[in-house]
């Protein structure tokens, strides 16, 4: 049996090619940008979604992973397990909250705000990898801000 190779008829659709898509473009740099933040945040112990959560801990500790979760437009179930394992490296600690027991409070340990310290560094490294003028990257993140609401 052999195959076939259809090829489609006329000339390409030019909103339907993959270089004028925005989800390809948006897909390809947020890849980009997770890769560079890689090597920076295993010297630190963690995966970039782990790296997110310490960020919105590190703005304000404790606070209820349900407050995390709207921090980072995540649900708690997604968040469950990266708070688990955060836990599990001591970097954080979470309980119940003696109010409301369906509540759970998340604070950092010694060792997550220890940890802050030597992720101070992240973010100049990143800007240093990404070759843009920081002016660019700020006005890049604020269009993407807009763009994500």
């Amino acid at each position: 049996m052999t195959s076939k190779i259809e090829k489609t008829s006329g000339e390409p659709v030019e909103a339907l090619r993959l270089d004028r898509q925005l989800c390809f473009a948006l897909y390809g740099a947020a890849n980009r940008v997770t890769r560079l933040y890689r090597p920076l945040l295993e010297a630190l112990g963690l995966t970039y979604p782990q790296y997110l959560v310490m960020l919105v801990l590190w703005e304000a500790s404790p606070r209820t992973v349900g407050a995390v979760g709207e921090a980072l437009d995540l649900e708690s179930s997604t968040l469950t397990p990266l708070l688990k394992r955060l836990e599990t490296q001591g970097l954080v600690a979470r309980a119940r909250d003696p109010e409301d027991e369906r509540r759970v409070i998340v604070t950092l340990t010694e060792a997550g705000a220890a940890l802050r310290d030597k992720a101070k560094a992240v973010p100049e490294q990143l800007f240093c990898k990404l070759n843009m003028p920081l002016d660019e990257l700020g006005d890049l993140r604020e269009r993407l801000k807009v763009l994500a609401v």
